[in-house]
């Protein structure tokens, strides 16, 4: 049997050589995102944790074109051969930027409300799935809005105490973003339109026997797991990983292809039409 050599280390030399554009360095982009994500890489293993301030997430319209802009950069560079993704503390997102809620949407600029809320609704989750071509894992840290990305990933482990949901209906809103979209691939059109009209809470064992998440962990037992996975997916050749991934995001691509804008578009629409209410 032949031994298999990386070749992952080279990458950058030989594309040099040839004139390539150069591609996103981690210490570069590891600065620049230093506001919204702390990471660290061992042996191409990328661990990527989401914060404000140090602490969880306070969602609002800076994050939500963080991550658009980060996946582009993630998936660019060649040296990032599996990836972890988790928030910090207990919390996957603790609740709004008291700053979001200061311009109402439906105010913004039209040029405004294109960039900030349809195109980046939707690059964000299209720069996930279609820029990052290799294995992705997902540790659910605590409850919070958008687990989409989460569930998005090829293996997603999540804490004992956390609990997903989706508020949008609740507060008058369209569910059109990746959170429904995930719910309705993941666990089916008729629990997914019961917890898209209820905003009912789904704990973590409930989430595990929906097919949501693969496993469930005490919160301090998810990371050490996430680099065991990661260990082991990186024991196999590149290509062979790389292109596993391709054949575990194609569907994933069919749906975003074909409900992302028209779920996006609902949403933005109904914001317009009770802006009065």
């Amino acid at each position: 049997m032949s031994t298999h050599v990386d070749e992952r280390p080279n990458a950058r030399e030989r594309e040099r050589r040839l004139g390539f554009v150069s591609r996103p360095r981690f210490e570069d982009y590891r600065e620049k995102f230093a506001p919204y994500f702390k990471m660290e890489r061992r042996n191409g293993i990328l661990q990527v944790h989401m914060h404000t301030a140090g602490g969880p997430v306070m969602y609002g319209l800076p994050m939500h074109n963080a991550w658009s802009q980060l996946w582009l950069d993630v998936g660019n560079d060649p040296d990032n051969e599996v990836l972890i993704f988790s928030g910090t503390g207990d919390k996957w997102i603790a609740g709004f930027d008291p700053e979001m809620t200061k311009e109402p949407f439906h105010e913004l600029p039209s040029d405004a409300f294109y960039d900030q809320l349809y195109a980046d609704a939707t690059k964000l989750l299209e720069a996930f799935i279609f820029n990052i071509d290799i294995p992705t894992i997902a540790c659910i840290n605590g409850s919070g809005l958008h687990t989409e990305f989460a569930l998005l990933c090829d293996i997603t482990l999540c804490a004992e105490h956390a609990e997903l949901f989706d508020p949008h209906f609740e507060y008058n809103l369209v569910p059109g973003d990746g959170q429904g979209l995930t719910f309705q691939e993941l666990m089916g059109l008729k629990r997914a339109a019961y917890y898209l009209y209820t905003s009912d809470t789904i704990n973590a064992e409930m989430a595990k026997e929906m097919g949501l998440v693969n496993e469930v962990l005490p919160l301090d037992g998810l990371l050490p797991r996430a680099w065991e996975i990661a260990e082991k997916i990186m024991q196999k050749p590149r290509s062979i990983r790389r292109m596993t991934s391709a054949v575990l995001r194609r569907k994933w691509k069919r749906r975003l292809v074909e409900d992302l804008g028209f779920h996006i578009a609902h949403e933005l629409l109904g914001m317009h039409l009770t802006k009065a209410e």
